[in-house]
């Protein structure tokens, strides 16, 4: 595999306006996920960004930005708008999509992600972790992913993906975290598609994939990273990351 990251950043937010370029110690928020991702050492790092101070703040870190200004529709289409800027010959054939709201993410899971792709009849691969409380079950903003792991094993397929608890009966729920390895002609194909009724009713873009036959597998972490969505988001981030330094890690 010779994968890239790619990390989308959008000044768009209606709850936390300006999100990427959001200061924690000193350092935009989007400066502090690019170093996470290349402390994981898979790859190459690349910012897709919609403006000129995120390129900035980017290129003044010394990482790589690319402008995708085209009102496109989703961060994985930018990401893909961008693997063809950057790499128009087609050298990576692994591509992986990190949110640029994950400032605390351990760069292990960046490597961790990689797991599934070692089964060639993955097409995407994702990350979960174990579901700890009623309230975040309930929670419609944690994703869930039906998904089933051997005794011992990392890695399993993906069957389903819902804001509500699923599936029901005894056993441990799993919470989607919104990272994803892509195969590049699996990229290529995902953008191709329409959005699917399942995606629409869901809210949720991975089932466009599963509704088209491709097939998505996860490892499993032991615990899911924080996302910044609000200012309370925000707060809880400048409390976990250490003054100058890129992040407080953990490990999965």
């Amino acid at each position: 595999m010779n994968p890239i990251v790619l990390i989308p950043a959008r000044m768009a937010s209606t709850r936390l306006p300006g999100k990427p370029m959001a200061d924690i110690h000193g350092r935009p928020m989007i400066v502090h996920v690019l170093e996470a991702a290349r402390a994981a050492g898979i790859g190459p790092v690349a910012v897709a960004c919609d403006a000129p101070e995120i390129e900035a703040a980017v290129t003044a870190a010394g990482g790589t930005a690319v402008m995708v200004t085209e009102d496109l529709p989703s961060g994985t289409d930018r990401i893909e708008r961008a693997l063809s800027m950057l790499d128009p010959a087609g050298t990576h054939d692994i591509v992986v999509n990190l949110q640029g709201d994950l400032p605390a993410i351990p760069p292990v899971m960046l490597q961790t992600v990689l797991a599934p792709l070692a089964n060639p009849l993955v097409d995407i691969a994702s990350l979960v972790a174990p579901v700890v409380s009623a309230e975040e079950a309930a929670a419609p903003s944690v994703v869930k992913c039906a998904c089933a792991f051997p005794p011992g094993a990392r890695v399993a397929p993906a069957l389903y993906f819902s804001r509500h608890p699923i599936p029901s009966g005894e056993g441990p729920l799993w919470h989607h975290i919104g990272i994803y390895a892509y195969r590049r002609a699996a990229l290529a194909r995902f953008v191709s598609l329409p959005a699917s009724p399942l995606e629409n009713r869901e809210k949720l873009e991975q089932l466009r994939a599963l509704e088209a036959g491709m097939h998505i597998a996860v490892a499993r972490v032991d615990h899911a990273p924080f996302g910044v969505d609000t200012p309370a988001d925000l707060a809880r981030a400048r409390a976990v990351l250490h003054p100058g330094i890129a992040a407080q890690r953990e490990t999965p």
